[in-house]
């Protein structure tokens, strides 16, 4: 099993609130900032409402508790896996879809060197926003990476996940900004339940920065924060 270095910056953790259904985090200053999820979420809104109908309430509601238990399960066994906590306990216990997942991402994982930060609350004054980052870490020799750890029940096509990118881009800036070092790379590791996985690679760029500026406008607008 590999062991990892991880760096610790210090981040303080930052308070939350859920008001209608939308999450938002407390910095350390006293503003209150939305999540990337919830401000990225716009792009989805209407084609999970279409969904939704298509298939009916119940379904989807089934579909979607499960999709959410799996990913967070899975999510926690790539985070004990990289702190080197207990891990070969906690995946002899976990589910064996949790552990497909992990095997499905195992040599992804492997090639992640320095670990910058992990699970860790960041924000942006610049952009007024704050969330949770999955893994920032050295990804391709020294070059620093937003890593973010999704599950699948299917493969996804690179079209299909602008929101991803663009979610990551926030963390690019956030990091950037609390830091002052430049993030290379958007990476994206997505463990598929067929047992593949799928590794998509960006780089930040200033129309993923605009899109997200143009999205957290539109939050503003109808949500008055």
């Amino acid at each position: 099993m590999k062991t990892f270095e991880l760096l610790d910056y210090g981040f303080e953790s930052l308070p939350t609130e859920n008001v209608d259904g939308k999450r938002y985090y407390i910095t350390p200053t006293g503003e209150k900032y939305p999540s990337v999820t919830s401000v990225t979420g716009l792009l989805s809104r209407d084609g999970i409402k279409k969904w939704r109908k298509r298939v009916g309430a119940e379904t989807a509601n089934k579909i979607s508790t499960q999709a959410a238990r799996h990913g967070t399960s899975a999510h926690q066994l790539f985070e004990d896996y990289i702190k080197n906590d207990n891990f070969e306990e906690k995946f002899k216990g976990a589910m064996p879809t949790t552990q497909q997942a992990f095997i499905s991402l195992e040599k992804e994982l492997n090639q992640i060197g320095t670990v910058h930060a992990l699970e860790a609350p960041l924000y942006s004054h610049e952009l007024q926003l704050a969330g949770r980052v999955d893994c920032i870490a050295e990804y391709f020799g020294n070059e620093i990476s937003i890593i973010d750890f999704k599950t699948s029940r299917k493969p996804k096509e690179r079209k299909w996940i602008q929101n991803y990118f663009i979610q990551e881009t926030a963390y690019a800036k956030m990091f950037e900004e609390l830091t002052g070092k430049k993030v290379h790379s958007l990476i994206t590791m997505i463990a598929v339940s067929d047992g593949s996985s799928q590794l998509f690679i960006e780089q930040p760029n200033s129309d993923y920065v605009d899109q997200l500026q143009e999205l957290r406008s539109q939050y503003r607008t109808e949500y008055g924060l």
